[in-house]
């Protein structure tokens, strides 16, 4: 799928005031500086859409931003702030939990790990928490750059690995840098897929 024009559609923290007309979203949500926000720049190739930021907790609302007319690419804030005090963190995760399960054109949740480290329990947590929901959902591995692809490669199945003691089988899962733009097409193509079939 391509990308012709994105824009910024506008921000919300509750369901009801998200912009309209009511069109398909793809969200995407992952820890503190797992580079949610260059990785959608990437994939619309508009820089500076999603505002990047080293300081944890930058996105505190749900930005939605209009693609090719037809579809939202859905910013989430994050989850996993370690610095950010106990109250900020409730009302995120309160923003957060009231799109993943009020958001009936939610066509996917992207979740972002990093592909550096084995994955993390507060992401088993979260993922485990979208199954018992019933969210549709996939996996992108960020920052696959740092690494060779060999070794991205035995990351990821370690991951898969990992997972598989909690599921029976696992979403699709991605590859991805946005310095150099890998992943970008195979994650338009599988939303282009899944705008096809509603």
């Amino acid at each position: 799928m391509k990308i012709v024009n994105a824009s910024f559609a506008g921000s919300s923290t509750r369901t009801e005031c998200r912009p309209s007309p009511r069109l398909p979203e793809f969200a995407f949500i992952g820890r503190s500086n797992v580079g949610k926000s260059s990785l959608i720049n990437t994939l619309t190739g508009v820089n500076g859409l999603a505002k990047t930021s080293s300081t944890p907790g930058k996105t505190k609302v749900v930005n939605h931003f209009l693609v090719n007319g037809k579809w939202y690419l859905v910013d989430l804030p994050g989850y996993g702030f370690a610095k950010m005090p106990a109250k900020a963190r409730e009302e995120l995760k309160a923003v957060v939990r009231d799109y993943i399960h009020n958001s009936a054109e939610l066509a996917c949740l992207f979740v972002l790990v990093d592909s550096r480290f084995d994955i993390p329990q507060i992401d088993r947590d979260f993922i485990a928490e979208l199954g018992e929901n019933g969210v549709p959902f996939a996996i992108i591995f960020t920052k696959c750059d740092k690494k060779g692809p060999n070794a991205v490669a035995a990351q990821m199945e370690r991951d898969r690995q990992i997972l598989l003691q909690d599921w029976e089988s696992l979403p699709p899962m991605f590859a991805s840098s946005s310095l150099k733009g890998s992943g970008r097409d195979e994650i338009l193509d599988y939303i282009g897929t899944i705008l096809n079939n509603l």
